[in-house]
């Protein structure tokens, strides 16, 4: 092989089909579509899907990522575009790692996001490690956001089609998983693009829905899975406002979101009330006007950083960040109190800011993530 081999479309300087890459494959469009694209360039492309949950049992639904039918879907891809496909068993892994925390993060009072912790603790780290053990050159998956090449080495950021990006989900990625990982989709306008390429191969997922739902969360009944996972999960208690007054009676503390107003059953009080503050010990939910829902100072923890320089180099960060996914980032400093932790001020208040949730980082030059951390406590 020539050492001056031109660097192909993953970024090796080697023809694709000495080029190895492990697909990560949900058996949904987005990661299929990346599949086939990759096989018909040539690559020598392995399919590896992970089974996170029994698909018989009474947590999985229909359509969900990861259940029997994606497994199949998956498979079919694999047998249309002439590649091996492997089905990784991660069951107890995915219950320990992600389903756990969720129903006792729900428990303790917060909103907990799953999706990150299973890209965290097991897409980027055993499935990565298991692309390294087949001796993969790279992993690829079918997220929505862009892997570029910076001054300091590759960089994420924010995908062309910002509808759709996923750079909230994936603020925990290292620079070293980063290096190892490739995101083909990244670039494209729409979700078009996918199933056209989807439909390009013959594909029979280029129509397939997109699942809207946590997967292992059906129609999105939190408080279910939590009062199966955790019996007597669901205790009731009081409705109080914000001096503690009794206004009522609640069916659990996880039936409640901070900053939820309808449902509450404890109309007719005046002004609209809104779930400020969820007490789990007490087994109290807190309720107060809609201003008291508004949040300048976001503590965090377990941070991620992926600045060039070191996150405690400087004593703030302008930044803009993002509080919920489906909130646009919004202009913030960054104060730095350690290496994983530390203070975010908003430049202008956010309401329903909810431990549990993700606080994500970014450029506010351009589309760069910076990284993110995790919000730990309430008003």
């Amino acid at each position: 092989m020539s050492l001056d081999y031109p660097v192909n479309s993953l970024g090796f300087a080697k023809p694709p089909a000495e080029t190895r890459v492990v697909v990560a494959m949900s058996g949904g469009v987005d990661s299929s579509a990346v599949a086939a694209q990759l096989a018909s360039e040539g690559y020598d492309v392995v399919g590896v899907t992970l089974q996170l949950y029994d698909h018989g049992a009474a947590l999985a639904k229909k359509g969900a990522c990861c259940a029997g039918r994606d497994i199949h879907d998956a498979r079919r891809v694999a047998e249309t575009m002439g590649f091996p496909h492997y089905v990784l068993d991660y069951e107890n892994t995915f219950r320990e790692a992600v389903i756990d925390e969720f129903a006792d993060a729900y428990l303790a009072g917060a909103t907990p996001v799953p999706c990150i912790r299973c890209n965290e603790r097991v897409k980027f780290k055993d499935l990565l490690n298991t692309a390294r053990d087949l001796d993969a050159d790279c992993m690829a998956t079918g997220h929505y956001i862009q892997r570029k090449m910076g001054t300091a080495g590759p960089e994420l950021h924010m995908a062309a089609d910002h509808a759709r990006d996923q750079s909230y989900f994936l603020f925990s990625t290292t620079a070293e998983q980063l290096a190892y990982l490739r995101f083909p989709l990244g670039h494209l306008e729409s979700k078009a693009e996918t199933r056209a390429l989807a439909a390009k191969f013959g594909l029979t997922v280029a129509d397939k829905p997109d699942s809207q739902d946590i997967c292992f969360v059906p129609d999105g009944n939190y408080a279910a899975v939590i009062e199966k996972l955790r019996p007597g999960a669901a205790d009731p208690g009081d409705i109080v406002d914000m001096d503690g007054n009794t206004l009522g009676q609640h069916r659990g503390v996880i039936h409640y979101t901070i900053g939820q107003r309808r449902g509450l059953g404890i109309g007719g009080l005046g002004d609209p009330l809104y779930v400020v503050q969820l007490d789990a010990d007490a087994k109290r939910v807190v309720v107060g006007p809609k201003e008291a829902l508004s949040t300048r100072i976001v503590p965090l923890r377990e941070i991620n950083w992926l600045g060039d320089a070191p996150l405690e180099s400087r004593k703030e960060w302008p930044i803009s960040v993002k509080v919920r996914s489906t909130r646009p980032p919004r202009e913030a400093i960054l104060r730095p109190i350690s290496a994983t932790e530390a203070q975010v001020e908003l430049l202008s208040a956010e309401e329903g800011v909810s431990p549990g949730q993700a606080c994500v980082f970014y450029d506010q030059d351009n589309t760069r993530v910076l990284g993110g951390g995790w919000i730990w406590r309430g008003h």
